[in-house]
């Protein structure tokens, strides 16, 4: 028998998730621990649908159900390049991951610290508003910046490094699967590992 040509072999992309924001989607579900199928991920399922199945990578029944959700990660998804002009403004966004899908009521606030390197000091924390993401495991937090904002100095580092930055403020945080609270304490290391974004004039 021949060897068989592409036609007959499954059709993969041979892509493979390279970025820290890539390797933060995987969650746990009923089927077990999966591949979150969203715009950044579903490629490398094998088969560029993003509406397929999500990838089971190891199958525990009732996985969700016997886990409390916990933050396994942070994302600066805005500004762009990691840095927000004071005198344009823009908006600072942050995805917070968590290790499965959450409801999300209120608007829970998260954290921003401001090192003050640029002239004079006081200035800070930012606090990001939960703007989107009830039911899945990502959740986003935005503030928009207003241009010539004296809240920002040039060479000022924003940080996500506090113990505790996400508060309930009133709303909840709870599992998809059984309407468990979701722990939201956090280490200042996973919040390191997100980066920071600089302040420019």
């Amino acid at each position: 028998m021949s060897d068989p040509t592409s036609a007959h072999k499954p059709y993969t992309t041979g892509a493979r998730p390279s970025t820290v924001a890539q390797k933060k989607n995987i969650t746990a579900t009923g089927s077990g621990w999966v591949r979150v199928q969203d715009s950044d991920s579903y490629e490398y399922s094998g088969n560029d649908n993003p509406n397929a199945t999500p990838e089971v990578l190891v199958a525990i029944r009732n996985l969700a159900a016997r886990l409390t959700p916990v933050i396994s990660g942070f994302t600066w998804t805005s500004p762009v390049g990691d840095q927000l002009d004071k005198s344009a403004g823009g908006t600072l966004s942050i995805v917070t991951h968590f290790s499965q899908a959450v409801v999300v009521t209120g608007s829970p606030t998260l954290t921003v610290t401001n090192d003050n390197a640029g002239a004079g000091s006081g200035r800070g924390p930012d606090v990001l508003v939960y703007a989107s993401g009830t039911t899945t495991e990502e959740l986003t937090f935005s503030l928009v910046v207003a241009a010539g904002s004296a809240t920002h100095n040039a060479d000022d580092l924003l940080h996500i490094n506090a113990a505790d930055i996400i508060s309930l403020a009133g709303g909840t945080i709870k599992a998809v699967s059984d309407a468990e609270a979701a722990t939201i304490t956090s280490t200042a290391a996973l919040g390191n590992a997100a980066g920071s974004i600089l302040v420019v004039a």
